[in-house]
């Protein structure tokens, strides 16, 4: 036996010494399966099958690489160096590079990024004299590349009823000719997007059986990482090549794909057994990554999926942390406490912030997590994307902010004079900077009186330009008068980017204008603080740019990842663990999302992704959710996520119960989060479910509901509860002038906050 067979597990070993005929190796998480892929092809190799007859196929680069570097470990760099590995664009468009002149296209065509996609089907948009309010690119190009990855052309576009009705209720009814035409102008310039090198790939399989039969001669062992991720032309690609000889063999997890709005189909992977009925399954159920607690708490919460393969996992070794529930009563008491418990476990545990990792649902729950993590100095990275105040539409926004308090800021001018389009185009932009410089002055006072020094712009052009200085005239007075929320809310709403952002209903899209949200709730959030305080009466707009930059200039920090905290939406995080893990946010509306109960199998996907969520963890999981979270500046009261009740059986927080934790516990009660362990709620001999020990009584969340308490009838030592910051004890009443204060401790909170009273609305509890 070769000497890494013997490291294997038996379902490991059966699934790598299983050669010939098709193979579904069902991996749950953290069983092993990139050793399983990786000894499967050395296997391969030793028993005589040459490099060149392999295809390994996964979802990114880094797989791959870390494939290959262990496949040459065992059989040597040089035959490690021969295998057809790589994504399925790389190995496609390596392939149709060579057949290229089969379909009519120069071996040396280019490829469209989203990018240049996107442009070009900007300028037929044009061209057709078409809105891009309604027929914005992005929204169009999103179209077009779900038909391709259906297998959807064109012609078929234009006449199936289904999609016609579709786009006709999206005010988008001629999306079919431009997909028609964008595919006319690829031809013409010889080039491909990147749905295209799928697509064309099973065109030429299809239209070519000489082609197809000799990849398939050529390609006799298939292997395919993450199957339950590919979509239908990656899967009639596969069949198509697996035809003849049937070798193929896919490693997945149904219960770990979450992709379906990018087009995966959970089907695939289902079907698989249907579609090879004299397939061999394997299933991988030992995970050598987390504790029995969260092993056992994942396959309860999957469980609840009707439409799966079924499979029961089992931790390596037994044990482990129960897990932990937090309940806050606002979003911002959750993000304070997720930072301290980080905080006090970190000492505790003597663990590395990179062991750390906190999950959600979406990228605009990021932000008041990461002011926590601030606040704490806790170092941090946002995984798979930018920090909250460097997103895109986020920049975009503060830009329009900027630019009303300081017109002579030409970077701002230039980043969003043509946001949304209004038909100033780079050309024109070039010609109004250099007569701007010729004259030496700002680009802002170069527009001052450009109806005079037009020259040869176009009438629309120049009533464009005219209408945005214009814009900008109407919120310069008032940036140091107007209150900041006010304004900023104006500006959104009359630059055009409140429209533009809400025309997009693709995931992305929605994704996008929650982060806008989350902008208005930190707006809001920063003048109450500020008024609350004492500081002034009047928080305006420059005041709140400046302690954005601030925050942006905290970001550009760099650090190495092991000594930073994770933050990651929960698609992002897929296939990465971390020791400690927080998933924030299970609320109804929140998590599961809202549009899940709209879609057919939406609340399936939405409890898979939680399924990937919880497997993230390999030591301790906390789960959390809010009891009032801030949406738009106003508070927002979902209930519990009913995840909550699958993972922990009977778990419901009919009240808030708090306990004193870490280095301050017992000094105070409320020096800890409002939390649950998984053993405090299961159910007793009688079928009760045994109350968490608290330190103080449970508080019962219709105190959310009830009025302010009037300033007098506030003392020294009362629990109250904030509308924002949520419970506090008060320590200090101060009778300053007119406006009593009083001091708070607020739970999570490093340092007391001094409040005015007639501002605070303090309620007791």
């Amino acid at each position: 036996m070769s000497q890494y067979l013997e490291t294997l597990n038996p379902a490991q070993r059966e699934a790598v010494t299983t050669l010939r005929g098709p193979l579904l190796i069902v991996a749950g998480a953290g069983s092993g399966k990139t050793r399983v892929l990786t000894y499967r092809i050395a296997h391969l190799l030793e028993n005589g099958i040459a490099p060149w007859n392999i295809l390994a196929l996964t979802f990114t680069n880094k797989a791959a690489r870390e494939m290959k570097e262990r496949i040459a470990n065992v059989v040597g760099e040089k035959v490690a160096g021969q295998l057809w590995m790589g994504t399925f664009h790389s190995i496609f468009l390596r392939i149709l590079r060579i057949e290229a002149e089969n379909l009519g296209y120069s071996p040396t065509f280019s490829v469209y990024d989203t990018s240049a996609s996107q442009g070009a089907i900007a300028r037929i948009i044009k061209e057709m004299n078409l809105s891009t309010d309604d027929y914005a690119p992005r929204r169009i190009a999103a179209r077009i590349s779900m038909a391709k990855n259906n297998l959807v052309l064109p012609s078929q576009y234009l006449n199936e009823p289904l999609i016609v009705e579709q786009d006709s209720r999206a005010k988008i009814p001629r999306t079919g000719e431009i997909y028609e035409a964008y595919q006319l102008a690829l031809r013409r310039a010889s080039a491909m997007d990147f749905d295209d090198l799928l697509l064309q790939m099973t065109l030429l399989l299809a239209h070519h059986p000489d082609i197809r039969q000799r990849y398939q001669e050529k390609f006799a062992y298939i292997l395919v990482d993450e199957y339950q991720d590919t979509n239908v032309v990656q899967n009639r690609i596969l069949n198509q090549l697996a035809e003849q000889h049937h070798n193929l063999c896919v490693v997945g997890d149904d219960a770990q794909s979450i992709y379906a709005f990018r087009g995966a189909k959970i089907q695939n992977i289902i079907k698989f057994p249907s579609t090879y009925p004299e397939l061999k399954m394997v299933k991988l159920e030992t995970n050598y990554r987390s504790t029995g607690a969260i092993v056992e708490a994942a396959n309860r919460l999957i469980a609840h999926n009707p439409n799966q393969i079924r499979k029961v996992c089992r931790a390596s070794t037994d044990g482990g942390d129960d897990i932990e529930i937090s309940t806050a009563f606002t979003d911002m008491e959750e993000a304070n406490f997720v930072a301290q418990h980080i905080q006090t476990t970190a000492l505790r545990e003597k663990a590395q912030h990179g062991q750390f990792a906190i999950l959600y649902r979406t990228n605009a729950q990021s932000r008041l997590l990461e002011t926590g993590l601030r606040a704490l100095n806790i170092p941090y990275r946002v995984y798979g994307g930018t920090s909250f105040y460097q997103r895109k539409e986020v920049q975009d926004l503060l830009a329009y902010f900027r630019l009303a308090v300081n017109p002579a800021d030409e970077q701002a001018l230039l980043r969003v004079i043509n946001l949304p389009a209004r038909g100033i185009g780079a050309t024109t932009l070039a010609a109004l900077s250099a007569g701007a410089n010729a004259r030496g002055v700002s680009l802002w006072d170069y527009l001052q009186d450009i109806e005079l020094t037009a020259g040869s712009l176009r009438a629309a052009t120049l009533g464009a330009i005219v209408q945005f200085r214009e814009l900008i005239k109407s919120f310069l007075g008032r940036v140091h008068t107007a209150e900041a929320y006010g304004l900023a809310e104006e500006i959104y709403r009359k630059s055009g980017l409140r429209e533009a952002l809400e025309l997009d209903t693709t995931p992305e899209g929605e994704s996008r204008v929650g982060n806008v949200g989350e902008v208005f709730n930190s707006i809001k959030e920063f003048c109450e603080t500020k008024v609350e305080s004492g500081e002034t009466d009047l928080v305006t707009l420059p005041m709140y740019l400046d302690e954005v930059s601030l925050l942006t200039d905290a970001d550009k920090e760099e650090e190495g990842e092991n000594e930073r905290v994770t933050l990651s939406t929960i698609h992002s995080a897929k296939g990465l663990e971390y020791d400690y893990v927080y998933v924030v946010g299970l609320e109804e509306n929140i998590f599961p999302s809202r549009r899940a109960n709209d879609e057919p199998g939406g609340l399936e996907e939405e409890r898979r992704l939680c399924y990937v969520a919880v497997t993230r963890a390999a030591k301790h999981l906390t789960l959390t959710h809010a009891l009032s979270r801030s949406t738009y500046g106003q508070s927002q009261r979902n209930p519990q996520s009913r995840f909550l009740g699958e993972i922990v059986p009977g778990y419901h927080a009919k009240g808030v119960e708090y306990m004193a934790t870490g280095s301050n516990a017992g000094s105070s009660p409320w020096r800890g989060g409002g939390r649950r362990t998984a053993q405090n709620q299961r159910q007793s001999p009688s079928g009760a479910t045994p109350r968490a020990a608290t330190a103080s009584a449970a508080i019962n969340p219709s105190a959310l509901r009830e009025p302010a308490t009037p300033p007098e009838q506030l003392s020294a030592g009362d629990s109250v509860l904030h509308p924002r910051f949520g419970r506090g004890e008060i320590l200090e009443l101060q009778q300053q002038g007119g406006d009593p204060r009083a001091i708070v401790q607020f739970i999570n909170e490093p340092k007391p906050r001094t409040l005015v009273l007639r501002y605070a609305q303090l309620r007791k509890i």
